[in-house]
């Protein structure tokens, strides 16, 4: 009787996404933690790395999945629902934890609109004018972080593309 439940597509997509989302969450800490060219090491810099990361799995899912609308959808709903529970651990009440979820979900989508798109994403200009407009890197790091920045793009495809594989 309950064994439908754990077979249907929902279920397999969610989990897929619940996989992606923990290693975006991986991938962001590592990379925050391992970087000094930031300003500041702070919510709103792991935001924005968490935010990257989630745009390029995104891209690659619509690129090269097939249930990619499902997933991104559960993606989406992970993040938002972590970005409500962060704040809130941060002690922001009841009362205002919708707008702070708004005006963050909103820079998300501001993001996800700026990201460069059927592009081929060999070069660190892409990376490099991304970078500049949300504002995170001490100003004589721009190459340096634009290139670890395409370094992480290109470890991201390839592990999406060889977990497609299998």
């Amino acid at each position: 009787m309950i064994l439908h439940y754990f077979t249907k597509k929902e279920n397999t997509e969610s989990i897929i996404a619940t996989n992606i989302y923990k290693s975006i969450l991986k991938r962001s800490n590592n990379f925050l933690r391992q970087n000094n060219f930031f300003i500041n090491k702070d919510y709103n810099t792991s935001f924005e790395i968490v935010s990257f990361i989630l745009i390029i799995y995104i891209n690659l899912n619509i690129k090269n999945y097939s249930k990619y609308k499902k997933i991104n959808d559960n993606l989406i709903s992970i993040f938002i629902s972590d970005l409500d529970e962060s704040l809130r651990s941060k002690g922001i009440g009841d009362m205002s934890i919708g707008k702070y979820v708004k005006s963050y979900v909103k820079k998300f989508y501001f993001r996800l609109s700026k990201f460069p798109r059927n592009t081929d994403f060999n070069s660190n200009e892409i990376f490099h004018d991304y970078l500049k407009l949300i504002k995170m890197i001490k100003n004589d790091e721009y190459l340096k972080a634009s290139k670890k920045f395409l370094n992480l793009y290109k470890e991201i495809l390839n592990t999406h593309m060889s977990s497609l594989r299998n």
